[in-house]
């Protein structure tokens, strides 16, 4: 069975050559292949990972053009493997390398997809928050099983990926479409580990960005929620007037609220603005695809054992 790793890479010159190290180690008795990523870093991860790539016969290496985001970069390394089935880490060695082999272990019983679940995660407070916010948001959009937790680390079988590939829009996000394709999955519990170099380069605006991608890109969800929203104050409205004519006519000496007449246009004023700037990122979204806005552009591609 032929394994591929996939690496995206985003300022992990510290820890990069340890990590392949570590997984060529730990997964000697596979035939394996390694794809490193590199997501426009600003420090000397390209430099590193050429160095990589010319010195060991199973790695390839991908340099990114600018900085487009983990899962364009995942997404250009997913076009690149060859392997039965592709296991995706990050280049921070918080999901140690032999775990692998239990995510590997648990695909071969017949699962499309597998995750990664933790009993407990080694980040910060906020990105823990975020994360669950993100995941509680993928439950109510894309109908993800309360149950599973999804993780960027996760192994993925050849023909899941063949259909993850054909996607050519700007905006991937991987866990949006192995639900689009497959509900064949299943979670294995691995260690997470401390980060042992830098800090997260995930930062808030970053994770808003990830969970307006999946917000926006693949669910109507939204849309429907605030037609409803509509319909709601609709009828609200409508009682609300039946109430005023007849407080009108019950008592025609009292005087209409100027106050409670500005909060009403102030909140609906804001609720269709809100409304507005959601359709505005459809509308922009599908403008960039429409436009042939790229997932990544190659700026240095190098096989294994190329010199």
């Amino acid at each position: 069975m032929k394994v591929s790793i996939c690496i995206p890479v985003y300022n992990g010159s510290l820890t990069i050559e340890n990590l392949v190290k570590e997984v060529i180690e730990e997964l000697k008795c596979y035939e394996l292949e390694i794809i490193l990523v590199n997501d426009g870093s600003s420090d000397n991860s390209e430099e590193v990972c050429e160095n990589i790539a010319k010195t060991k016969k199973n790695i390839k290496f991908i340099s990114l053009r600018k900085n487009f985001g983990e899962h364009n970069a995942v997404m250009c390394a997913l076009n690149f493997v060859t392997g039965d089935y592709a296991a995706i880490i990050d280049d921070d060695f918080q999901n140690p390398p032999r775990e692998i082999i239990k995510l590997l272990n648990k695909a071969q019983e017949g699962f499309d997809v597998v995750y990664s679940k933790y009993d407990k995660k080694k980040h910060q407070l906020w990105r823990n928050m975020g994360s669950g916010f993100n995941d509680m948001i993928a439950t109510l959009l894309i109908d993800k099983p309360k149950n599973l937790y999804l993780s960027s680390f996760k192994v993925i079988n050849k023909e899941v990926i063949s259909e993850i590939i054909k996607y050519k829009g700007p905006f991937p996000y991987i866990d949006g479409l192995i639900f689009r394709i497959t509900n064949h999955y299943e979670t294995v519990l691995v260690e997470h580990s401390s980060r042992k170099e830098g800090k997260s380069n995930y930062t808030i605006s970053k994770l808003i960005k990830l969970w307006l991608n999946m917000f926006i890109n693949f669910s109507v969800k939204p849309l429907r929620i605030f037609a409803f929203i509509g319909m709601f104050f609709v009828f609200i409205s409508f009682f609300a007037a039946i109430c005023v004519v007849v407080e009108k006519i019950m008592h025609p000496d009292v005087a209409l609220g100027w106050a409670s007449t500005m909060l009403a246009l102030l909140f609906f004023s804001g609720t269709q603005l809100i409304f507005m700037g959601l359709m505005s990122e459809y509308i922009g979204k599908s403008y960039l695809d429409q436009n042939g806005t790229p997932q990544w552009i190659i700026k240095k591609n190098i096989e294994a054992g190329d010199k």
